[in-house]
């Protein structure tokens, strides 16, 4: 009788265990069909430390930054798209040229939170464009009355 219970507990297990790798799988598949690969830290953060593999999507008003590694539904971080301001640019150094080979870092700053962007030479363009054709702040319509 103990070694059904047993043989049922690891089938159990082994069904939850394959469901969650499923789930995980499924999330990944669907967020890099979605976005733009990314890797993500926020400031301060040590030499090569915080790094996130990630992926983001822009909309009208906002970065949205979605963890891979995450089991979170919705996303990780959400940057006001008018917030962003970009104080520079570099190559990875040290350690980081093992994970973020062939990427460009950005320094962003957002409301007083900083952030640093490692992404491909193509996504910087993109997202350099994106962040420059951002209506003014003072372009804000008023309702005809």
């Amino acid at each position: 009788m103990s070694l059904m219970v047993l043989v049922v507990c690891v089938v159990l297990l082994v069904v939850v265990a394959v469901s969650v790798l499923a789930l995980v799988g499924f999330r990944v598949m669907r967020l890099r069909s979605r976005g733009t690969a990314v890797l993500l830290r926020s400031l301060p953060a040590g030499d090569d430390r915080g790094w996130r593999h990630g992926i983001v999507r822009y909309d009208d008003h906002s970065l949205i930054y979605y963890r891979l590694s995450s089991l979170r539904t919705g996303p990780s971080e959400v940057i006001p798209r008018q917030a962003i301001e970009t104080r520079g640019r570099r190559q990875p150094r040290g350690t980081e040229v093992e994970v973020i080979d062939a990427m460009t870092i950005l320094e962003i700053d957002a409301d007083g939170s900083g952030f640093e962007l490692a992404m491909a030479s193509g996504a910087v363009t993109a997202f350099q464009s994106w962040v420059e054709s951002r209506p003014p702040v003072r372009s804000v319509r008023r309702r005809s009355a």
